[in-house]
């Protein structure tokens, strides 16, 4: 086994020990049972807001609040002294944060899709790009909290105080069209807005906006880049 093989085997198991992954699969999950209860069978609005959610949650709380204790209990730079190097355990992290944003957004559809009726669309390859490039958005918005916060106490706090106004402004507390138009506008330029509307669009059969499309992947490219500027070690 080689030594990134072992590093992620490790980095697994802390993972699924960790309070906060439960926390990320279980609460989207809780919201769409409690609501779904009383949508519609076949209905196509639920489902992609709770996805939105769950990789809102991954990505703005559990991978800043990681890498940032990481990097104060100095282990990013003790992993400078060994053949793992500490590129590698960012690497790491980013999948198995992808592994679970993949495993609670599959929950909430096997979940929404078997007990509750809800509509899953049956092209797959649209909902993927959109997903892949979404969740690219959210993890680049926790990048660089984990890039600027002095510790993980603060990374933790910084993801939840930025996400419930982001999660506002993308329609997922209240339905974008009971908004007031100008909160409704801003929320399109967000990644969390943007990706909750393309995931709305694909899941109902349709051609997602370009200019949600373009959102995404300026949070993606620009905020990512901007993290690997302010990034730091230790």
């Amino acid at each position: 086994m080689t030594v990134v093989a072992k590093l992620t085997t490790v980095e697994l198991k802390l993972l699924t020990r960790e309070p906060g992954s439960v926390f990320t699969i279980l609460v989207p999950l809780f919201i769409l049972v409690v609501f779904g209860s009383s949508i519609p069978p076949g209905d196509r609005v639920l489902l992609p807001m709770m996805l939105a959610l769950a990789v809102g949650l991954v990505g703005m709380y559990q991978l800043p609040t990681t890498l940032a204790t990481y990097r104060e209990r100095g282990i990013l730079r003790r992993l400078s002294t060994t053949p793992v190097r500490p590129g590698s355990m960012l690497a790491v992290q980013l999948i198995l944060q992808l592994v679970l944003a993949l495993t609670a957004c599959a929950l909430l559809v096997a979940v929404a899709g078997t007990v509750l009726g809800a509509h899953v669309p049956s092209q797959v390859l649209p909902v993927a790009g959109v997903f892949l490039l979404g969740t690219a958005a959210m993890f680049a918005v926790g990048l660089l909290i984990a890039a600027l916060a002095a510790n993980g106490r603060t990374a933790n706090g910084v993801g939840v105080l930025l996400y419930f106004p982001l999660a506002y402004l993308a329609g997922l507390m209240q339905p974008v069209d009971q908004m007031p138009d100008i909160l409704a506008r801003i929320g399109a330029f967000t990644p969390l807005g943007a990706f909750r509307q393309a995931l709305h669009d694909v899941w109902a059969g349709l051609s997602p906006d370009p200019l949600g499309l373009g959102v995404m992947t300026a949070y993606a490219v620009i905020v990512s880049l901007a993290a690997a500027r302010f990034f730091r070690w230790e």
